[in-house]
């Protein structure tokens, strides 16, 4: 238990008013709760009885709420409590509750606390739809103020005065955030109608939902270094996933044909705007199919998903107005390199050649980066910032893909395209490779020869590589990440905006 001496003088009169309720036999966090209502259900079933005009038959409502204001007039307290779908007056009277209960409320009811009332629902002299409270209860006693200075009403609205809006502390107390913040609590729901959108979309197209293991002997399915952690029984090291991708695709070789999972991947990499270690990814696979046709869902569902959680395919995105409801244009990725960064990839066949190229356009290189990773360098620095509206580029080198079908006529190039818009990269996809063979040599060719801090490294999967061999039927996958989609639907420059608890650097408090 913390010690007194580490409160707040303002949290010490709350500690006392704690103490004081126990006095009087209140328990000031007591095990039950009741509620009858939620405030948006008081306040519709009020203005129904209100439309029939049947003033004999009163809403009797039970609600529930954080004190969010209190205004004292004499013998009259006017207070508003919040749930989670809105706010309420409650309207206190010495003679409804009695003198002693309302010295009671005026005097150790603080903002911040959780409060129940009963009462009947009736409009004020000033019009506003208030709980004439008969009865009332602490639910739960506030110990620190929310810091939020105060709900003020101004003609007749509450206006919330809200102290935290510093970056850092709302991320780092994002309970305090959703509290006093109410449109970061729309920030994360729509997120959760997004997943619900997404699920509805694949469900409806015969997608099977499954889970696939988080821990992993063998990492694998993405370009990207992983997190370690040790099973103690077992004696084994584990890796955290940081793709569901070869476990899905194990799937279509047990004839599931079309499956996908939402879920949690880890990557022990860079903290920036669109990148956190752990993250929320959609991946599905779908058997009979190729990238042409993953483009042509991923367009579809997208569309879809913004009609559900928006109610239209159009949005604005950092001051850019967003159209989902079109098909995306496609662009193959050197000639997307040689329009946007005027560098024909054909003149340069080597990696020396175009990290020199690179430099002469002022880029950074990095001088053991192979051809593949420069040109997937390139992309970020001069081509995917200019894609604002939705935009599909295809045709990847085969060498920072090893999991994708190279093109018949071309076996350096496979079939991959990435999704982008407003500048940022939102989903992945591949024609998969199925071919156990050509996979083995590829993982030799990517993963024992290269070094070992190489996040372009892919380990040799014996498994997967067994499970090929049975069969596995020519196939599309995509990924694509779900924050990265609740950013752009809800105008969020950074991704920890639609984390709930994103990681930041460790902090002495």
């Amino acid at each position: 238990m913390a010690k007194i001496s580490n409160f707040s003088d303002i949290e010490k009169v709350r500690l006392e008013k704690i103490e004081a309720l126990r006095g009087r036999g209140i328990n000031p966090f007591p095990a039950k709760a009741q509620r009858t209502h939620t405030s948006a259900e008081a306040l519709a079933a009020f203005e129904a009885q209100e439309s029939k005009g049947d003033k004999a038959k009163a809403v009797v409502a039970t609600l529930v709420g954080r004190l969010r204001s209190m205004r004292v007039m004499g013998k009259i307290i006017f207070a508003h409590i919040e749930d989670g779908w809105g706010s309420i007056q409650l309207f206190l009277r010495a003679d409804d509750v009695g003198q002693v209960q309302l010295e009671l409320f005026r005097d150790y009811y603080d903002l911040g606390d959780f409060v129940q009332a009963t009462g009947e629902m009736f409009r004020t002299r000033t019009g506003e739809p208030s709980l004439k409270v008969a009865d009332f209860t602490m639910l739960a006693k506030a110990v620190t103020p929310l810091p939020a200075a105060k709900d003020e009403e101004v003609e007749g609205e509450i206006v919330r005065h809200a102290a935290l809006t510093d970056p850092e502390t709302r991320y780092r107390q994002r309970y305090a955030d959703l509290a006093v913040n109410p449109e970061v609590r729309e920030v994360f729901r729509i997120r959760a109608a997004i997943n619900r959108a997404l699920r509805s979309f694949l469900d409806n197209q015969g997608f099977l939902e499954v889970e696939t293991p988080v821990l992993h002997q063998i990492y694998g399915g993405a370009a990207a270094r992983p997190f370690i952690t040790h099973h103690n029984q077992l004696k084994q090291d584990l890796f955290l996933r940081i793709s569901f991708e070869l476990y899905l695709k194990r799937l279509l070789v047990g004839n599931l044909e079309r499956v996908y999972e939402i879920g949690r991947d880890f990557r022990n990499e860079g903290v920036d705007r669109t990148h956190n270690p752990e993250f929320t990814m959609l991946e599905f696979y779908m058997a009979y199919a190729n990238y042409e046709q993953v483009m042509q869902l991923t367009e579809e569902m997208l569309a879809f998903t913004a009609k559900e959680v928006l109610g239209g395919t159009k949005f604005t995105y950092q001051r850019n107005e967003i159209e989902l409801g079109v098909s995306w244009p496609r662009i193959e990725l050197k000639d997307g390199v040689a329009e946007f960064a005027d560098i024909n990839l054909d003149d340069h066949p080597d990696a020396a050649s175009l990290a020199k190229a690179m430099r002469a356009k002022g880029l950074d290189v990095n001088p053991t980066a192979s051809r593949g990773k420069l040109i997937d360098d390139l992309l970020g620095a001069l081509v995917e910032p200019r894609f604002i509206q939705p935009t599909f580029i295809y045709n990847y080198p085969r060498e920072i893909s090893p999991l994708a079908k190279s093109l018949p006529h071309d076996p350096v190039i496979v079939e991959r395209f990435e999704g982008h818009i407003a500048g940022m990269e939102i989903c992945n996809a591949f024609s998969e490779l199925n071919d156990p063979l050509d996979q083995e040599a590829r993982f030799q060719e990517l993963g024992r020869g290269s070094a070992s801090d190489d996040e372009n490294a892919h380990p040799m999967d014996e498994d997967y590589l067994r499970a090929m061999r049975y069969g596995m039927p020519p196939n599309g996958g995509f990924g694509m990440g779900i924050d990265r989609l609740t950013m752009l639907f809800t105008d969020r420059a950074t991704i920890r905006e639609v984390i709930l608890f994103p990681h930041l650097r460790q902090r002495e408090d």
